[in-house]
C-alpha cells in the first residue's frame, strides 16, 4: 500500500513520449549543444536522454519543440543510464510551467500551470499542433511497472 504524503505527491502527471529536441547550455562555463530525446514530460519539466552528463543547476534551453517553440529550464537531476557511460537521463525543471510539449489532450492537473506554448498561426487549425504518440511499452519505460513509478535516490 502506497502512502501519499505532501512530499511524495507529484505536482503534475508524467507522460511517456519520444520528442527529439535540441539542448543548449546557457552557462559558458558548462558548454553543451546537442540533439537529445525527451522521454518523459510533465507541466513542470521533462526527462531527456543525453550523450553527455550536465551538472545540476545548469541553465539550459530546449528548442525545436513541437510547434517550433523553445523553453528555458535548469538541470534538476542527472543519472547514468547503464554502466557504460554512453547515455545519461537528465531531469530538467522548466522555469515557466505549462504544456510546451504539444500534448493534444493534457491531464487535468496540467491545467493548473500556465500554458507556455509557442504562438500559433492566426488560423487555429488542428494541423498546427502535432499529435504525439505515447509508447508506454518502449525502453526505458518497460522497466517501470504499469502500476506506478519508481524514483531513484540521489
Amino acid at each position: 500500500m502506497a502512502v501519499l504524503t505532501p512530499k511524495t505527491t507529484r505536482r503534475s502527471t508524467r507522460i511517456r513520449v519520444e520528442i527529439p529536441v535540441a539542448v543548449t547550455s546557457l552557462d559558458r562555463m558548462r558548454p553543451f549543444v546537442g540533439k537529445c530525446m525527451v522521454l518523459v514530460v510533465s507541466a513542470q519539466g521533462c526527462g531527456f536522454r543525453s550523450p553527455q552528463s550536465l551538472p545540476i543547476e545548469t541553465p539550459i534551453m530546449l528548442s525545436d519543440l513541437p510547434g517550433g517553440g523553445s523553453v528555458t529550464a535548469r538541470v534538476a537531476n542527472c543519472l547514468p543510464l547503464g554502466n557504460d557511460g554512453k547515455y545519461f537521463l537528465i531531469g530538467a525543471a522548466l522555469y515557466t510551467h505549462g504544456n510546451v510539449w504539444g500534448i493534444s489532450d493534457p491531464p487535468e492537473d496540467w491545467k493548473f500551470a500556465p500554458q507556455t506554448t509557442a504562438p500559433r498561426p492566426a488560423d487555429n487549425t488542428s494541423a498546427s499542433a502535432p499529435t504525439l504518440k505515447v509508447n508506454k511499452k518502449a525502453w526505458p519505460y518497460n522497466l517501470v511497472p504499469e502500476s506506478g513509478e519508481t524514483h531513484p535516490r540521489k
